[in-house]
């Protein structure tokens, strides 16, 4: 028989995190008072706010026991991420940018899963605050994602993740000092690259308070702009090459930066998801400018620079748009609804379907084919030059099912609210690959969330935190033996 379970650890590290961002909100409140904007006090009286309540959660379960249970560290991921977007969500409604708090935490829920959906609409008059708090809330969802990825996920033996199950996280019990450890590494290498982004976007012509936004958000995949037009607005091959790049180093997992600067090079050059990734996201953008090309809308280098641009954003699911890419015919249209649903590497900031999940399948598939083959033959999948665990396999099949199903039922609902087929199709599997721009004249590239009925946003901001917390985090709660004692 199970123990009771113990909120309190739960408890304890959200209210770390809270306080944690109810600090970060004094960043836009002082963004704000340089720039003589009022808002300022809409982020002093949030950032008072989240951090009182984050203390108090705190000092009501210091002294607990360090580590957390597998049933523990589940709960604990869910609560501190709702959490953390119900806070987060509390500048956007106080200063006015949005008529209500669904449309705050819809934006909010948008920003910390790194979706890049948005519902707020002429950004390029909005407030540099609230700018400055999108752009902060997808860098610090990109960090707190690759450290999820990296300590509590494979831990948990989630969709196929115990793959990368490092040995510091071998017992629950160690999650919380070893997660610490390696996540200081992570974030200099996080914030080296923000910085080196922005300093590129510096060199390119795009405004200081631009090129901080932009960094953050393109180094997180995010894909939040300051821009109605996104990364459009800037018409630079520079900036977009720039974009582009960063984009994919934002998609490759952290882990394997770290063992750079630890003078370990060979592995991020060996590592087959990483081969696999680049590889589809060069045959999808030569595909892409081909479909440009042949339609007269983009032509030569053009038409690859926005090709390129275009398959990297959606592929890595940050998001950003440089041109309508609608508009370049059905066959284009049906091509970016599939890749949507492919995403980067394991431990990293991207999103979707991780590569490596395709790549165990697909040698699932070919061993199968084998064993029919040569039924006597002995015939065992790999990854990465090791073999692959059955329970790893059965682990990934059971969240691709799981990934179609959710992607139905989703887009039924918003279906069944009354959006049209395109937009409840496409804004499923923005939404649950944690995108962020649908197909369609209303959620295209070109339009943005904010028409949507409230039904619809909670059921896409539901599907957001689904997409990102990869399924069976939050579906496992609802199972009456997780709460049985």
């Amino acid at each position: 028989m199970n123990r009771a379970l113990d909120f309190r650890p739960v408890i304890l590290v959200a209210g770390i995190l809270i306080t944690t961002l109810g600090l970060a909100m004094l960043l836009p409140a002082i963004v704000d008072l340089a720039a003589g904007n009022q808002d300022w006090i809409v982020f002093a009286a949030s950032s008072m706010l989240t951090t009182l309540i984050g203390l108090s959660l705190f000092a009501a379960t210091r002294g607990v026991p360090k580590g957390l249970s597998t049933r523990q560290a589940l709960l604990m991921t869910v609560v501190s991420w709702v959490a953390l977007v119900a806070f987060g969500a509390l500048p956007f409604i106080w200063s006015g940018v949005v008529p209500s708090y669904t449309d705050a935490f819809f934006e909010s829920m948008s920003g910390l899963t790194t979706t890049g959906a948005t519902v707020i609409s002429n950004l390029d008059s909005t407030p540099p605050g609230i700018l400055f708090w999108r752009g902060l809330l997808q860098w610090l969802g990109g960090l707190g994602i690759i450290v999820m990825a990296i300590a509590v996920l494979p831990m948990l033996q989630i969709g196929g993740m115990q793959l990368f199950k490092a040995e510091a996280f071998d017992t629950a019990e160690k999650i919380l000092p070893r997660a610490t450890q390696i996540s200081s590494s992570i974030t200099l290498v996080f914030i080296g690259f923000t910085g080196l982004c922005c300093i590129l976007f510096l060199s390119a012509g795009m405004p200081i308070d631009d090129a901080v936004i932009h960094a953050m958000t393109t180094v997180a995949t995010g894909g939040f702009s300051t821009k109605d037009q996104s990364i459009g607005y800037y018409n630079s091959a520079a900036i977009d090459w720039i974009t582009t790049v960063f984009m994919i180093l934002g998609s490759i997992p952290f882990i394997l930066y770290v063992q750079m600067l630890q003078g370990r090079v060979r592995p991020i050059f060996l590592d087959s998801q990483v081969r696999v990734f680049i590889g589809l996201l060069l045959i999808a953008t030569i595909i892409a400018w081909l479909m440009a090309h042949s339609g007269d809308h983009h032509l030569g280098l053009d038409g690859l620079r926005f090709a390129a641009f275009n398959v990297v954003s959606i592929t890595t699911g940050t998001g950003y748009a440089t041109t309508d890419y609608g508009l370049w015919g059905p066959h284009a249209i049906s091509f970016f609804f599939v890749i949507m649903f492919i995403g980067g590497c394991a431990g990293s900031t991207s999103c979707g379907i991780k590569i490596f999940r395709f790549q165990v399948l697909f040698q699932a598939v070919r061993q199968h084919i084998s064993q029919v083959m040569y039924p006597h033959g002995i015939f065992r999948p790999k990854f990465n030059g090791r073999p692959i665990d059955y329970r790893v396999i059965a682990s990934v099949m059971s969240f691709m099912f799981l990934y179609v199903v959710s992607f139905g039922a989703i887009a039924m609902a918003l279906i069944v609210i009354g959006l049209d087929t395109t937009t409840a199709l496409s804004g499923a599997g923005s939404a649950i690959s944690n995108v962020g721009p649908g197909l369609g004249t209303v959620i295209g590239p070109a339009g943005n969330y904010a028409p949507l009925p409230d039904a619809a946003k909670w059921v896409l901001a539901a599907g957001m935190l689904l997409g990102r917390l990869e399924l069976f985090t939050i579906m496992v709660l609802f199972l009456p033996r997780f709460w049985r004692t």
